[in-house]
């Protein structure tokens, strides 16, 4: 299993040189079938909350460079099969820093708690914001709730009209020269 605090010092500079914020960094068991692991990063560009796809790759280059140079070093950062993904954190976006609890207060959010919280495991309802380390949340059941953030699992927002409206708008930049192909009839 791989060290994710570790990870994190690895490839937060690589994603802070190139501008971005890194959001989260993550082992997963792979989609591919190939029963290795994909080691996730998802990081944003301050400027507008995303990343396009040249810089995904930027980043996706430079830290596969510098976990090669480590390994060379003998220093194993991942043990076993896995590949990188490098994403945008997306519109329905995890919630994982501070700021971003700060950040989205006032939009719909679904969050699990961790295994041995004590108390309900499963909310949903609008995030009301962060103070200290403790999330406050309007729950659909249970009202207004107060959760210690190193106690939640996931936290993420919920696709909704609201955060649609809120968003910033994708990059469009190339769209106007798309040509669409006509079948044959």
């Amino acid at each position: 299993m791989a060290d994710l605090e570790r990870l994190t010092e690895v490839i937060e500079p690589e994603a802070q040189a190139l501008g971005f914020e890194l959001v989260r960094v993550k082992m997963v068991s792979s989609e591919a079938g190939d029963g290795g692991e994909a080691l996730q990063i998802m990081a944003e560009d301050p400027a507008t909350g995303q990343l396009v796809i040249e810089q995904c790759a930027a980043l996706s280059r430079r830290v596969s460079e510098r976990m090669d140079a480590l390994e060379e070093q003998g220093e194993v950062l991942v043990t076993g099969a896995y590949h990188l993904e490098v994403s945008s954190p997306g519109i329905d976006r995890p919630l994982t820093r501070a700021k971003d609890f700060a950040n989205w207060a006032g939009h719909e959010v679904k969050i699990s708690m961790a295994k041995g919280y004590d108390g309900q495991r499963n909310l949903r309802g609008e995030l009301k914001g962060i103070e200290g380390d403790t999330v406050a949340v309007e729950d659909r059941k249970a009202g207004e709730v107060f959760l210690p953030r190193d106690q939640i699992h996931s936290a993420k927002l919920v696709l909704t009209d609201e955060l649609i409206a809120a968003t910033q708008p994708l990059d469009t930049s190339g769209a106007d020269d798309i040509e669409e192909e006509k079948a044959d009839d």
